[in-house]
């Protein structure tokens, strides 16, 4: 408990001093306007009517009550004070560390390794964006309910008690209302019960079946979240981006994104499509994220922590 204790105290400090600045930082003119500044329902504040607004709207071409609702009780609290706003995300972001740390540490009793895991997603540029960009609440919201659903269903999976099953789903629907994102959270649930919580693959249709609330929701957020993008505009048709492009772009995309979390340079908000890529850097794509997952999967019975990972991130 005491080793615990300082591993999260060293975390939630250098956390808290590396995101320091923020706090001086303002709105940016990239969608915080739009979100916030700007936002006639999210300025007034925690009122009747524009609750009822952030569980009816697509506005942004999303339909995220929850995160309208932390933006709205932002407004309530500090007015268009940006640094508090700021400092919001930095506090969930601390909470996210932390209960990353201690769940992982619960599901693998190595407490170590899960503080470097914790460290490694507290302190990654890479993540810089999602803690230092107020528009962005969305998703340090998203993974807050996201790890309390994990935990939820480590609980279950340790105690079989369906009341923590329940609990799990709740926060998984809550997740989706932050950040649609969020819907491949019951694959992963699936990949943990593989490793660490080496559930019993032999009753792999039973740890299906006790996940369907979670497909659902997923199913239901999917075509949710497609019909507000298309009332957006956000959906390009096939005869704009052909199936065969988004494919190939998709490919580059996962080597691109490895190579940044290794070496994280020449970071942006947003990597325009500049045209499409030749058919050696496709063909070369596909073949090395085939070679890693047949390297990966060969080492499984020694290395399964390597699959659940590798997985995750694809």
């Amino acid at each position: 408990m005491r080793k615990k204790f300082l591993v999260c105290f060293v975390l939630a400090l250098v956390t808290a001093g590396i995101y320091l600045p923020v706090h001086g930082y303002e709105f940016l003119n990239y969608d915080d306007v739009d979100y916030v500044v700007e936002n006639v329902h999210v300025r007034a504040g925690l009122t009747l009517d524009d609750i009822r607004w952030a569980f009816t709207t697509s506005h942004s071409g999303n339909w995220h009550p929850l995160t309208w609702l932390s933006h709205m009780a932002d407004i309530q609290l500090f007015g268009l004070n940006a640094g508090a706003h700021h400092g919001v995300n930095v506090l969930f972001h601390i909470a996210n560390t932390l209960l990353l740390f201690l769940l992982l540490t619960r599901m693998t009793s190595a407490p170590w390794p899960s503080a470097m895991v914790a460290a490694l997603f507290a302190w990654h540029p890479l993540h810089v964006e999602s803690v230092a960009w107020i528009a962005e609440r969305k998703d340090v919201l998203s993974t807050f309910f996201a790890l309390l659903s994990l935990g939820a269903y480590i609980r279950y999976a340790e105690s079989n008690r369906q009341l923590h099953l329940l609990v799990s789903i709740m926060c998984f629907a809550a997740g989706l209302m932050s950040k649609p994102m969020l819907v491949t959270l019951p694959f992963i649930f699936l990949l943990l019960d593989y490793w660490p919580l080496k559930r019993d693959y032999s009753l792999f249709r039973r740890l299906v079946l006790e996940k369907v609330p979670f497909f659902l929701l997923t199913a239901v957020s999917s075509i949710v979240t497609f019909a507000a993008q298309r009332k957006s505009g956000a959906v390009a048709t096939l005869d704009s981006i052909p199936l065969s492009y988004r494919g190939a772009n998709a490919l580059l995309a996962y080597v691109r994104y490895l190579k940044r979390a290794f070496w994280p340079t020449n970071l942006a908000i947003i990597y325009p499509i500049s045209g499409m890529s030749s058919w050696w850097q496709i063909g070369g794509a596909l073949l090395l994220l085939m070679a890693i997952s047949i390297a990966v999967v060969y080492s499984s019975r020694n290395r399964p922590w390597l699959v659940v990972g590798w997985f995750w991130f694809v």
